[in-house]
């Protein structure tokens, strides 16, 4: 594996050919670039969503280029306070061109998923998010592993079949 941090990161997004596929595990994400936004969300504050806009501009070049970005978070219903900002924050994502999609953990039975964050770049790598201990986001680990990445193509199939699209999921 090979470890992807600051623009070495950023770059994979720049340089994939067809898509991006995102698997968000956990319910909540303790990092603290998005502390304030959040606490503002729970506090009922408004925000301008300044700290999101190189993330959105990334989306809207990679879209405009012709490829896809895409996402499933699995939630626990009832949702946590997280999962209720980050549907709050989605359409910014959507926008711009991202793809969301919604999957209750109540969905998942008999299906094994990983438990580590992946991102599935071009269906031929795979990096893994990587955060320290604090929460803070350090980058991703990389690999073209023949057997991890077959694995994580499955899961995404799988996943992205069973997930719901976010304008059918805040509806229901």
């Amino acid at each position: 594996m090979r470890l992807l941090q600051g623009p070495d990161f950023w770059d994979i997004f720049r340089r994939l050919e067809r898509s991006a596929f995102h698997l968000e595990v956990e319910d909540a994400y303790h990092t603290p670039d998005e502390s304030e936004p959040f606490q503002k969300f729970l506090t009922g504050e408004p925000d301008d969503f300044e700290w999101h806009k190189p993330w959105l501009d990334l989306v809207r070049d990679v879209a405009a280029n012709g490829r896809r970005i895409e996402r499933v978070r699995i939630v626990t219903v009832p949702h946590v306070d997280y999962t209720r900002w980050g549907l709050t924050v989605a359409p910014l994502n959507i926008d711009s061109g991202e793809d969301i999609r919604w999957l209750p953990r109540s969905l998942l039975a008999g299906v094994e998923v990983p438990s580590d964050d992946f991102w599935l770049i071009d269906r031929e790598r795979v990096v893994f998010t990587v955060f320290t201990p604090d929460g803070t986001f350090s980058g991703g680990a990389e690999t073209v592993d023949p057997v991890i990445v077959e694995r994580c193509n499955k899961v995404r199939d799988t996943l992205w079949s069973l997930a719901i699209p976010h304008a059918e999921y805040v509806k229901s």
